[in-house]
């Protein structure tokens, strides 16, 4: 049995009688204590042997690069911009618009390689709003991506369109007052 399995003859995805088709998943909040849940349902997914992968688009401070991804366990890669800084405006450098944008490029190209089965996009909707990534490649990335990836899209003013593609949104809210 082993041996059929390992056999470069077989192919099970092809044998099953139905695909899993990868969900696209919303968190949204205008409080930034919801990232926490996140990185744990990721965590867990790496544990039980699926790849992921967790990209932080206005995260900079520690000089990473996604030449230079932080390896948690065996199945769990993070990147970030290779920047000095953490963005939180629209004006940027030519520096950090390069930083961003080679970011980018390069979650766009790992996620149509099917490389990763999860990968979570941190901050994307910042990035849209300010300008800084194009709503409509976004939607384009989205639309293209291979069929079995999962994505997880997080951060506050999610554009409409996106939230109109979505299978699953969380909104975290603050009810009361501390």
């Amino acid at each position: 049995m082993v041996a059929q399995l390992e056999s470069p003859n077989v192919n099970l995805t092809n044998s099953l009688p139905y695909s899993v088709e990868g969900l696209l998943q919303v968190f949204t909040s205008n409080h930034r204590s919801f990232f926490t849940s996140v990185i744990a349902q990721s965590l867990r997914i790496a544990g039980q042997g699926t790849s992921v992968l967790i990209v932080q688009f206005l995260k900079g401070g520690i000089r990473q690069g996604y030449e230079k991804p932080t390896r948690l366990g065996q199945k769990l890669d993070w990147i970030r911009c290779d920047l000095p800084r953490c963005i939180d405006t629209p004006h940027l450098d030519e520096a950090e618009t390069e930083s961003l944008h080679q970011l980018w490029q390069h979650t766009q190209k790992v996620v149509r390689e099917g490389k990763y089965s999860l990968v979570v996009l941190d901050e994307l909707s910042l990035a849209i709003h300010f300008g800084l990534i194009p709503e409509a490649e976004v939607l384009e990335f989205l639309a293209k991506r291979p069929p079995h990836v999962d994505i997880i899209l997080t951060g506050a003013q999610m554009p409409k369109s996106i939230l109109d593609l979505a299978d699953q949104i969380t909104e975290i809210r603050r009810t009361h007052e501390s």
